[in-house]
């Protein structure tokens, strides 16, 4: 609290509101003019009532707190603390009291003057860039295990039963117009959906970031890495099920068996947008509060169904009709998702409260 109040005043209010123990001391501004630039960065970090200050001293305090390493907000909604306002990290004015001068100065404006409105703009910016953060974990993890499946299909292309084509050629596990397929069923209404995720009820409970945390960090490029290579892995492996020659011998022909790699890595994909709401917290936790996710889901498996079965998208994505038990066999490999991230999220929560 800086304020120009009397001391007694200031410190009166500050224990009824918390922010100090009752009998704690201010500093006042002719204790602040004193000081030199060392001894305010001493003050600041064990002082947290001023009163009695001017312009020039709430622009020292915010100075000396952004020295130390804090990300300083400071409201304020007159003319002299416009100083203060613009200086700090986020400068918060009021909308109804507050003078235009304040207001200019702000990064941000309470229009209804009520400080609680700070903690729901808080809260408001950690959702949306949580909703940012599973967005792009979605599509990043979704991409990766395409380009795994492209790269490792063609490097693995004998061993698992490729190599058949009458010419002697190499021939691809994917068509480029079911590669094109999958990244407009799983990349516009999935993703989107992410997008828009209701806020995590926990979500003023975690710390602040710190200014240094990137946006992708290690963990979560270790998550991509890992959905992303399971994900190729679960469609190889359907396509080498129903490929004769490979290490499974199967029984299918080739635009069969690439229908079924193709469905699994669809699957896949829209099974990995439930993983992809948290790094920690399992797929199963709240699964039912996002009715745009559900919709974007079951639109994109109707369409999906639509290729594998109109003969006129048979054509188009040399695709051919499943029967029930290939069903079966697709969404069990394309659930492998599902239980390598669970897995990956207990080991994370378990780590966790050991360090707590």
């Amino acid at each position: 609290m800086i304020t120009g109040d009397h001391p007694a005043t200031a410190t009166a209010i500050a224990s009824e509101l918390g922010i100090v123990e009752s009998g704690a001391n201010a500093v006042t501004g002719p204790r602040l003019q004193a000081m030199d630039d060392d001894e305010l960065l001493e003050t600041v970090r064990s002082v947290s009532v001023y009163a009695r200050v001017s312009p020039e001293h709430k622009l020292r305090i915010v100075g000396a707190l952004k020295r130390d390493g804090h990300i300083v907000a400071m409201t304020g909604d007159g003319v002299n603390d416009a100083p203060a306002l613009k200086s700090a990290d986020i400068g918060i004015a009021m909308g109804i009291t507050g003078t235009e001068v304040s207001k200019e100065a702000a990064d941000m404006i309470l229009t209804d003057d009520n400080f609680a409105t700070i903690v729901a703009a808080i809260e408001e910016g950690r959702a949306i860039f949580s909703n940012i953060r599973k967005f792009i974990r979605y599509l990043l993890s979704s991409n990766v295990g395409e380009v795994l499946t492209m790269f490792f299909g063609v490097l693995l292309a004998g061993l698992i039963g490729l190599r058949g084509s009458a010419s002697g050629g190499l021939v691809v596990p994917l068509l480029a117009t079911q590669i094109l397929w999958i990244n407009l069923l799983t990349d516009a209404a999935p993703a989107l959906a992410v997008g828009v995720d209701p806020a995590d009820q926990r979500v003023m409970e975690h710390s602040p970031r710190s200014s240094s945390d990137r946006l992708i960090d290690a963990r979560m490029w270790t998550g991509i890495l890992v959905v992303g290579a399971t994900m190729a892995l679960a469609t190889l492996l359907t396509l080498d099920w129903g490929l004769p020659g490979g290490l499974v011998e199967g029984d299918l022909g080739l635009s069969k068996a690439r229908t079924m790699a193709f469905t699994v890595l669809v699957l896949a994909q829209l099974f990995n947008v439930f993983n992809s709401r948290s790094d920690t917290v399992s797929a199963a936790s709240q699964v039912f509060t996002n009715p745009w996710l559900w919709a974007a889901v079951s639109l994109s498996l109707l369409l999906q169904i639509a290729v594998v079965y109109l003969p006129i998208l048979n054509e188009a994505f040399d695709t051919r009709p499943l029967n029930l038990g290939q069903w079966l066999v697709c969404f069990a490999m394309a659930s492998l998702i599902l239980w390598v991230d669970e897995i990956k999220k207990l080991f994370l929560r378990a780590g966790s409260r050991r360090r707590l």
